[in-house]
């Protein structure tokens, strides 16, 4: 078995089982160990770097190294260790190790959660369920507002939770996909332009952008496609995610919830509370009609239809093309 065919069979393995299994929470989890070595160095840093704007430069500039090259340099040699014992195992280890970087039935479960207690009026319980999956204050936003945050995490998520990593899966295995995993987990810990991070998280900040800029391109476009297959408003979709994909700070954030917008004919995003403060943010999409709770299940479905149309385009033709050449 070659190397490039049997990290498209362990992408696919793991594919699936992400699809059958989602994120098993009391199981050891790579994401979870990465958020440990991250909140490690980032302790250990600033006790050796000085504490001025320069020191916090460098001091990040060696966080996102470090990060990079611990998890990206383990899993080679797990890899290496398993494959000298059959490559059988290195398939099974690597299979693992896609599917934990993946997150597709987990992230429509969490969002699934919010509309369960929306459905059933326990309006405390929803404020609580998409308290977890978004960064905004939720405390006071109304049934609306909860159901629009759901569909927003769901929509964007589905670029950094599922097709970038599969993207960096498929072209080189769980190595590249657990160096992309690592670099988002570290944006989400410390990429933050607030007094704390400004300058120490600025490197991660900026690897991240780097890395998502074309994965995030790519799956707004697969979110159109998906939106097409899910019979939802594919022509919108395309016409949202061309005009309001920017229509964010960050140069990736906006893509797939652009899409999201146009394919469910809704608005999205705008101002929003952070940590009791009113954070001023455009909106994406048109409000032709009013949010409701089942928007929140249509754009898991979407998100659904976007990674098999990833897994199809990054893993399936290839594979097929090394199978039968």
């Amino acid at each position: 078995m070659s190397w490039g065919v049997g990290h498209l069979l362990a992408l696919l393995i793991g594919f699936c089982l992400d699809l059958l299994l989602g994120d098993p929470h009391w199981a050891p989890h790579p994401v979870r160990a990465m958020g440990a070595l991250i909140a490690a160095l980032e302790r250990l840093l600033r006790r050796l770097f000085p504490k001025s704007h320069a020191g916090e430069l460098v001091g990040g500039v060696v966080l996102v190294l470090l990060t990079l090259f611990i998890p990206t340099g383990l899993t080679v040699a797990l890899l290496w260790a398993c494959r000298q014992v059959s490559p059988w195992l290195a398939l099974a280890a690597e299979s693992l190790l896609s599917y934990q970087l993946l997150a597709t039935k987990s992230l429509a479960d969490e969002s699934r959660k919010v509309y369960d207690a929306l459905k059933t009026g326990d309006l405390d319980q929803a404020r609580y369920a998409v308290s977890m999956i978004v960064g905004r204050d939720t405390a006071s936003l109304d049934e609306a507002g909860v159901a629009r945050a759901a569909v927003e995490t769901v929509a964007e998520n589905a670029s950094d939770g599922v097709i970038a990593p599969l993207i960096f899966l498929a072209i080189g295995g769980a190595p590249l996909g657990m160096f992309y995993k690592a670099a988002n987990t570290m944006d989400s810990m410390v990429g933050y332009k607030n007094d704390q991070y400004l300058y120490f998280g600025r490197a991660a900040a900026k690897w991240d952008d780097i890395l998502n800029f074309i994965p995030a391109r790519i799956a707004g476009a697969l979110m159109c496609l998906g939106a097409v297959a899910t019979g939802y408003d594919g022509k919108n979709a395309w016409r949202i995610f061309r005009r309001d994909r920017k229509n964010h700070k960050s140069p990736n954030s906006a893509h797939t919830e652009a899409a999201c917008a146009g394919a469910l004919q809704l608005r999205l995003a705008g101002p929003n509370y952070y940590f009791g403060k009113r954070v001023e943010k455009p909106y994406i999409g048109d409000d032709q009609r009013p949010i409701e709770p089942l928007d929140i299940l249509r754009a898991g479905r979407i998100l659904y239809a976007t990674a098999f149309f990833a897994l199809l385009i990054f893993c399936g033709v290839p594979l097929l093309v090394l199978l039968f050449p």
